[in-house]
């Protein structure tokens, strides 16, 4: 497919050597109905989807191209491969260490597999059959889960225990099913894990974090289990949970196939609530007037606009990542030209270590030109909420590449901050 989009040999292995350290896959939707082959490799869709020769550093492409080339053994090809992917920060924002709670007493503190809880009111859950995608994005902050590395790898297939740590912290009212994509799952197998859910009284909320509408829109439309599905969210509403579907949408053209329109007004059927969201990428997103085509198009069709996302420190950022002071301007340049009704978007939004912090503008106080910033979430929840100030950085792109600003040594999430 990679000659489809007109490259030479050349070319061709160079995104087959990124492909060995970055996990690609396609399904025949993507290809064949969102996909303009006509302007490939340049289409958005294609970015999206399909590595690019340029994702990784030179170097990289060049070592495992010529272990490619001369036929080196598949152990010495996964060697090379996992010394790159170390290098990548596989899992960002503490997600192996400071997210992963625990079940028993004091004596007995077992770690939850395949459970995150990083902020008071909302646990994730990754359950295992749910742990790969329709297709894979480019710039996926997950993709070490899909790279067949037990140690990099989140999951679970006891919701036992996620119903007992539920019942035992009743400070958490929202799960998050993610992965993956908790879709790729039939109805028989997300029944087992949602139903015993809907009997926990201080669970207000039941969220599934997913890309199939764009990428498989099928799942609720002509799916052997599609109506059973729909039925099982029904049910989640029915228990008096709010059922959010979280929906990845990262580009207008997913957005085009009346296939889409149909699986979004059939699950809007359901009494079900659909934000989408997705992150600023270089190359696939990056202007005002796709963000506003794409909010607008949300609305029009009844869904929630939610979050624009800055790429997360993973996998190939220096690649798709946008610079915040640039992040900013594309924000503002699709907000102030939609109505309030989607302005209920937040962002540009870094989910990083401390929690969400968005990017409230660029300012000019007492002579210094600073950003403006703020956590929505914070692992702390006195953060919550909390503005702070940054040195402006034109070529800073994620929240530890800035320094604090108007005299502050310290940001207020970091030990010691200054007072004030």
């Amino acid at each position: 497919m990679t000659a489809r989009a007109g490259l030479d040999a050349a070319e061709r292995l160079a995104v087959r050597a990124v492909a060995t350290v970055l996990p690609f896959r396609v399904n025949g939707y993507v290809v064949d109905e969102l996909i303009d082959w006509a302007a490939a490799p340049d289409d958005p869709i294609y970015r999206l989807t399909f590595p690019q020769a340029d994702m990784l550093p030179h170097a990289d492409v060049a070592r495992i191209a010529d272990l490619l080339s001369s036929g080196a053994p598949k152990k010495e090809v996964n060697q090379a491969a996992n010394e790159i992917r170390a290098r990548l920060n596989p899992h960002p924002a503490g997600q192996m260490s400071l997210n992963v709670p625990t079940l028993g007493g004091a004596a007995e503190q077992d770690p939850l597999e395949g459970v995150q809880h990083k902020y008071a009111e909302t646990v994730l859950f990754f359950p295992k059959q749910g742990q790969t995608c329709h297709a894979y994005c480019t710039y996926c902050f997950r993709w070490a889960q899909f790279i067949g590395e037990p140690d990099l790898k989140f999951a679970s297939g006891e919701i036992d225990h996620l119903v007992a740590y539920l019942h035992s912290h009743p400070e958490v009212t929202s799960v998050l099913f993610t992965g993956g994509d908790p879709m790729i799952m039939g109805e028989g197998v997300l029944s087992r894990y949602i139903e015993p859910l809907l009997a926990v009284e201080t669970l207000e909320s039941i969220r599934i974090g997913t890309k199939s509408l764009a990428y498989w829109p099928q799942r609720f439309t002509t799916d052997p289990d599609a109506d059973d599905t729909l039925r099982l969210f029904e049910r989640v509403v029915d228990a008096g949970k709010n059922l959010a579907f979280m929906a990845h949408f990262s580009h207008p053209n997913e957005m085009a196939p009346p296939l889409v329109q149909d699986a979004v007004r059939r699950i809007r059927g359901t009494g079900a609530v659909i934000r989408t969201q997705a992150p600023l990428i270089r190359t696939i997103n990056d202007d005002p007037g796709t963000w506003e085509s794409m909010w607008r198009t949300h609305v029009r069709h009844g869904m929630v606009p939610y979050y624009m996302f800055v790429e997360r420190d993973t996998g190939p950022q220096d690649y798709f990542a946008v610079p915040l002071a640039r992040a900013y301007e594309i924000f503002q340049g699709a907000y102030r030209n939609v109505s309030g009704l989607a302005r209920t978007v937040r962002g540009p939004s870094m989910s990083a270590t401390p929690g969400k912090v968005t990017v409230d503008g660029v300012v000019e106080v007492a002579g210094e030109k600073v950003f403006v910033l703020h956590l929505i979430q914070a692992r702390d929840p006195e953060l919550v909420g909390r503005p702070f100030f940054a040195k402006y950085d034109e070529s800073a792109s994620w929240l530890f590449d800035l320094k604090p600003a108007l005299g502050a040594t310290r940001f207020p999430y970091e030990s010691g901050a200054d007072e004030g």
